[in-house]
């Protein structure tokens, strides 16, 4: 969602890339919930931080705790900052019928647009050299 949401707000100023630690393939549940809100990520792909290594960030944002907690080195000058949000596929395993689990996803969708809405403002300055 947040790359959908970089793509649509920002596209302009910035090239967002997206990736796991343990990619699980794009959710569907995710993919409605963009569509709702008007941005279209049934053609993006679930990537494996590997496959993005090549790519030379100024910032890495990691977005979950196991992101945050287990991503790699990058190389060059990357920053990495986490801005953490909810796993919608967590909350929604529990959820007692299908609006309840979208209601989820619809909170995090929100909630990623704000952020990325406010980009690069939001984000921490790189700590001096």
């Amino acid at each position: 969602m947040a790359e959908g949401w970089a793509q649509a707000l920002k596209g302009d100023i910035i090239e967002p890339h997206s990736a796991g630690i343990d990619p699980h393939g794009m959710n569907a549940r995710a993919i409605q919930v963009m569509a709702e809100a008007g941005v279209d990520i049934s053609k993006h792909s679930s990537k494996h931080v590997d496959d993005v290594m090549y790519v030379d960030f100024d910032y890495v944002v990691t977005v979950c705790s196991n992101a945050d907690e287990t991503c790699p080195v990058f190389p060059g000058n990357t920053w990495v900052v986490h801005v953490g949000f909810d796993d919608p596929p967590k909350l929604a395993k529990d959820a007692a019928t299908e609006e309840e689990a979208l209601s989820h996803y619809r909170r995090v969708r929100d909630e990623i647009k704000a952020f990325v809405s406010g980009l690069p403002d939001n984000l921490p300055p790189e700590p001096a050299a």
